[in-house]
Formats: structure tokens, C-alpha cells, sequence
């Protein structure tokens, strides 16, 4: 009896713990499915608290991932457009004053140097009430095909020898030296076809006949072939022209890439210190590493033409030399006049300038590359400001949306009830939802 006894309560005990469990987990399951109609009564609502929609829906959620999209989105095109601004404005609004300055370079009987630009603004007048607006964008085709031509030069002997188009801090002394003698050959095949180019763009409009858009091809070939042929006269041959062409073109280059990359490394080092005084750092560095590239190049590019107008003007004047071009007379801006130069090569190019004309002679029109760059610095400048006020547009709107938790008893109208949780903007949606609950 006794045993039957203490069966019988142990399966007594036992119904009790299997009720007390089952009593226990439907208690879970009830919480879970109570939190879950909780979850599923969160609503979206706008900034003045209406109701939008459930979040079953995720339409808020999804808007929100729009809105992120389109901003990364929208930086890339400002990116983009930035870079066009810049390409735009040194091939395409600096051609006048390019001619301007190489007009001023190579006319040796000047009485006016134009050293600043004041002096070159009546001639400018001048210039356009005679000949119209487009007198200051001759020559602008053949300048950018004699630079596609550099540029596909680069190319093919880079495909053709394995040297590299470009160099880095991690470029070998090896591959420098082989990409230092790829540009030495490409300036060298160019050279004819840029003093083609130098014709075009100095030439007088009403004095000349316009040049087609492929004869900056065809005379350059010319003086490409004919190594040695003296063509017209006192006109130097290639062979006396490459010498000083290579030599100041790849000086340039090398002395533009250090510049660049001292100039860029600087601004970067001091963008860094700013970003750790104040204490934050920007998510998207790509426009402002695009505004580095674009300064340090402007910079770069400044100090260069600064440091080599002297040469450049030797060069002008030997590359033009007997090629009988007529320019307009920048002393007034109203009469033409011929080149006439006598000149043995760039050495008594040299000595002849500073004996007739001073030391002052080599920088004549160096007022035009005032203007070229002071209008450059001033796109630029006008293009980063509309591109900040866009990024601040970006980054100050208003949230999409506004999230707010309610209980059953809210959603049911009872007044008695609170809400659960206040209303979080919708930067936080990033956080798991699951957690904010908890």
C-alpha cells in the first residue's frame, strides 16, 4: 500500500510540474506574441505626428534607404562635376588669354611689355570691336589635337615598350627613368605639330587666311619629315627645335610633379589636423580629396608657368621663326604686324632678347597669364561654393520621417493607456529594432 501510495503522489507531482510548466510557456509565447502585436502596431509618422503607415509595410524604412542612396548618389555627381568644371576651364575658358600671352611672347618690336593685366584691357576692346568675340579663340582645335595627340603618343609607346604613363611614391628608380624617356620621345614627336599650333593661335584673322581643322597635321608633317629642309627661309629645322623643346618639356613635367605632390600632401596634412581639432571626421572624403586634387594641381600648374614663362617665350619666338605669320599688334589693338626674327637657335634667341629688349622682354605678356589664372581661381572657387551649399542642403534637411512606438490599449483609443517609448527621428533607424524594444 505504502508504494502505491507514493506512486500515486509522484504522479500528482508530476501533473503539477507539467501544468506549471505548460502554464509557464504559454506565458512566453503570450509575451512573444504580445511584443510581436507590438511590433506590428508601430506606425510612421510625419514631423507633426500623424500616422503614415504600419511598419509591416517598411514603406518609411525603404524611403529612408532612398533617401541614403540618393545622397551617395548626389556626392558622386558633384564629384564628377567638379572635375568637369576644372577640365573645362584650363582647356577651354583659358585659351583666349593663352593667346593673348603667346601674341605678346613672340613680337619682339613691341613698345608695350604688358606685364599686368591693366594695360592689356583697351587692346582687348580693341580687339573684339574689330574682329569680333571669337578673335580670342583661334587655334583653340589644333591646341587640342596637338594634346590628344600627346596624350595617344603616351599610349602607343607605352604599349610598345611596357613603360609606364605615370609614376607614384611607389615607383621604382627604374621604371622613373623609363617613364622620364617615354616623355622625352613623345614631346620630341609633338614638337612640330605644337609649333603648327603656335601659327594658328598668334595669327592675325583678318590679315590670314582661317586654317582648316586638320592643317595643324599637315604642316606639322611637314616639318616632321623634312628633318633638315629649311622650307621657307630663316624657318629653323626640327632638329634645332627638339633640343629645347625636350629639355623644357620634361623639365616642366618633373617640376609640375613635385609641386603637385608636395602641394597635395601639405593640404591633406592640414585637413587631417583641422578634422582631429575639431573632433570629427567626414563619412564621404571623396569631394574633398577631389578639391585637394584640383588645388594642388591649380597650384602646381600657377608655379610652373610662373617659374618657366622666360623659356617659354625663347621657345615661341625659335618655333615661329620664318614661318611669315602676321599678329595683331597688341600695342593698340587696331593694326597688324609681321614677324620678322633672325634668330641661330635658343641661345642667340636669348643673348639678342636681353640686348634689345631687357630682361623685361622675356616676360612680355605676362599680364595675359594674370587674367588666365585669376579667372581660373575664380571658377573654381565659384564652383566649390554652389558645391558646398548643395552638400549643406545634403546634410541640414529635415529627417524623412518620424517613428513612434504605441501599445494596443493607444492604437485602440483608450486614454487611460501611455505610450510605450518616445518618438525617435528617423536616424535611428540604423539600430536594431529588436534592441530598441528591449
Amino acid at each position: 500500500m505504502s508504494g502505491i501510495n507514493t506512486y500515486s503522489t509522484f504522479v500528482a507531482n508530476r501533473g503539477h510540474l507539467d501544468d506549471q510548466m505548460q502554464r509557464e510557456n504559454q506565458s512566453i509565447v503570450d509575451q512573444i506574441n504580445a511584443e510581436q502585436d507590438v511590433f506590428n502596431k508601430i506606425q510612421y509618422a510625419d514631423s507633426q505626428g500623424e500616422f503614415i503607415l504600419p511598419i509591416k509595410e517598411h514603406k518609411g524604412l525603404d524611403k529612408y534607404m532612398y533617401n541614403q542612396e540618393d545622397d551617395t548618389s548626389l556626392r558622386k555627381y558633384l564629384v564628377f562635376g567638379v572635375q568637369w568644371i576644372s577640365l573645362v576651364t584650363e582647356n577651354l575658358l583659358s585659351h583666349p588669354f593663352i593667346v593673348l600671352r603667346r601674341q605678346c611672347q613672340v613680337y619682339n618690336a613691341s613698345k608695350r611689355y604688358h606685364l599686368h593685366p591693366f594695360t592689356l584691357l583697351p587692346s582687348i576692346v580693341h580687339l573684339h570691336r574689330r574682329q569680333g568675340l571669337t578673335t580670342l579663340w583661334k587655334g583653340l582645335g589644333s591646341c587640342l589635337l596637338v594634346r590628344g595627340m600627346g596624350l595617344a603618343v603616351d599610349d602607343v609607346i607605352s604599349k610598345l615598350t611596357s613603360w609606364p604613363k605615370g609614376v607614384n611614391s611607389n615607383t621604382t628608380l627604374k621604371r622613373f627613368g623609363q617613364h622620364v624617356l617615354l616623355k622625352c620621345i613623345s614631346i620630341a614627336l609633338v614638337v612640330p605639330f605644337h609649333a603648327a599650333s603656335l601659327v594658328e593661335t598668334v595669327q592675325s584673322d583678318i590679315a590670314s587666311e582661317k586654317p582648316g581643322l586638320f592643317d595643324v597635321f599637315r604642316e606639322g608633317s611637314l616639318r616632321l619629315f623634312f628633318w633638315s629642309y629649311l622650307q621657307k627661309g630663316r624657318m629653323l629645322p626640327a632638329w634645332a627645335l627638339i633640343g629645347p623643346s625636350v629639355s623644357l618639356g620634361v623639365t616642366k613635367y618633373l617640376f609640375n610633379l613635385v609641386i603637385r605632390g608636395v602641394s597635395s600632401r601639405i593640404m591633406l596634412r592640414k585637413q587631417s589636423q583641422m578634422q582631429e581639432n575639431v573632433g570629427s571626421k567626414s563619412c564621404d572624403d571623396t569631394l574633398e580629396h577631389t578639391n585637394l586634387e584640383i588645388y594642388g594641381n591649380l597650384i602646381a600648374t600657377l608655379t610652373t608657368e610662373v617659374i618657366f614663362f622666360p623659356f617659354e617665350t625663347i621657345l615661341h619666338r625659335i618655333q615661329l621663326q620664318g614661318t611669315r605669320t602676321i599678329i595683331d599688334n597688341l600695342d593698340n589693338g587696331y593694326a597688324v604686324v609681321p614677324i620678322l626674327t633672325n634668330y641661330q637657335g635658343a641661345v642667340d634667341c636669348y643673348q639678342t632678347t636681353i640686348i634689345s629688349e631687357g630682361f623685361g622682354g622675356l616676360y612680355k605678356g605676362f599680364g595675359a597669364m594674370v587674367l588666365q589664372f585669376a579667372v581660373h581661381i575664380a571658377v573654381i572657387k565659384m564652383a566649390k561654393w554652389i558645391v558646398t551649399k548643395i552638400t549643406e542642403g545634403i546634410s541640414n534637411r529635415p529627417p524623412p520621417c518620424i517613428v513612434q512606438y504605441y501599445n494596443l490599449d493607444c492604437v485602440a483609443g483608450k486614454s487611460s493607456s501611455t505610450a510605450l517609448s518616445s518618438s525617435i527621428s528617423s536616424t535611428e533607424v540604423d539600430a536594431p529594432i529588436e534592441e530598441r524594444m528591449l
